[in-house]
């Protein structure tokens, strides 16, 4: 495979006729077949985006879900949607989630039809995205199962009989995403890490984490301000996915105050690192991401580094996004030829 391949972290913007624009879970603009049709419309248009910046693994930039946790929970059995909750979720900021009534299940495939749609639509590799198990549970209020560990594992299972599906699609790489590895160390390393590989266990495919700091949003924004000077966070996390079995890690680092070394501890990891900010409107220029894929290039050798999104981009303008995109592409580019 090519040396610094890119990839994108998970969403991208929605077009306007399919739903509100620069808005997190808004609501489908259609219904029916309408709908079904508009997105896959929209999964072409963003696969071709990627194409054109020259992003080599591609994804369908959660075009077909409204949220990256509870899209997939709806379709679960022993959740109640309509009795909603507000709870505080990443130990930060309130929401309104679904409560767990019953015992989890999947009762069919979920993205299983999307996966292979995707699969369908680029010469290219692909990646896929799912929940992790420990977001999974601090995006909901528990009413049965007492216990976020045990919830967790009965997610885990779930979401490996789902991961097995989609990368029978031929996807090639499968990524959890686990904001919440970044909040929660005791669960982390008491089952958190446990759980995560539970779900990506026996993948035929290239198996992937993705930890980061969280949408460009105020609250995200706000908390990070408390952080201080170095966020040294995934120093607790990184560990530990150095000795599991998850073949890849994706991170946040462009414009962080993530100290870079600590990417060194993910020896014998790919590292997917986030080379573009999600939480500003300016585009980056290829330079600034060659700085960013130059600086980690000291801790990473070039065929396990992969220039990635910091986080997912669904909240900015579509615009903004391909800009970020160009740059990403374009960034990674400069340096192949610096290695040659």
């Amino acid at each position: 495979m090519t040396p610094l391949c890119t990839t994108i972290a998970g969403s991208l913007p929605k077009p306007s006729w399919l739903a509100e624009p620069e808005a997190l879970w808004a609501a489908w603009k259609l219904d029916g077949d309408a709908l079904a049709e508009g997105k896959r419309d929209a999964v072409r248009l963003v696969v071709r985006d990627q194409e054109r910046a020259g992003i080599d693994v591609v994804s369908d930039g959660e075009q077909t879900r409204r949220h990256f946790v509870t899209t997939f929970i709806e379709g679960l059995d022993g959740v109640d949607f309509e009795h909603r909750k507000t709870v505080r979720i990443r130990n930060r900021y309130d929401a309104s989630v679904p409560v767990v009534v019953g015992a989890v299940a999947r009762r069919h495939p979920i993205f299983v039809d999307d996966a292979a749609f995707l699969r369908a639509q680029t010469d290219r590799a692909v990646k896929y995205t799912l929940p992790g198990p420990m977001t999974m549970v601090d995006t909901l209020s528990d009413a049965h199962y007492g216990s976020r560990e045990k919830l967790a594992w009965a997610f885990a299972e779930i979401l490996n009989e789902e991961a097995r599906a989609i990368a029978a699609a031929g996807v090639d790489v499968i990524q959890f995403d686990e904001p919440a590895f970044n909040v929660y160390f005791d669960e982390v390393r008491d089952w958190g890490v446990a759980a995560l590989e539970r779900a990506a266990q026996g993948l035929s495919c290239t198996k992937a984490v993705h930890i980061c700091y969280g949408y460009g949003i105020k609250a995200n924004i706000d908390w990070k301000k408390s952080l201080g000077s170095e966020w040294r966070q995934y120093e607790e996390t990184f560990p530990r996915l150095a000795a599991s079995t998850i073949d890849q890690v994706s991170l946040e680092c462009a414009h962080s105050h993530v100290p870079i070394d600590l990417i060194g501890l993910l020896e014998g990891k790919d590292v997917l690192v986030g080379a573009v900010d999600v939480a500003t409107d300016r585009g980056e220029t290829p330079e600034e991401v060659a700085d960013v894929i130059r600086q980690a290039l000291r801790f990473v050798p070039a065929d396990r580094l992969y220039p990635c999104t910091n986080c997912g981009m669904v909240p900015l303008a579509r615009d903004v996004a391909r800009q970020k995109l160009r740059a990403l592409g374009a960034g990674a580019e400069l340096v192949r030829r610096e290695l040659n």
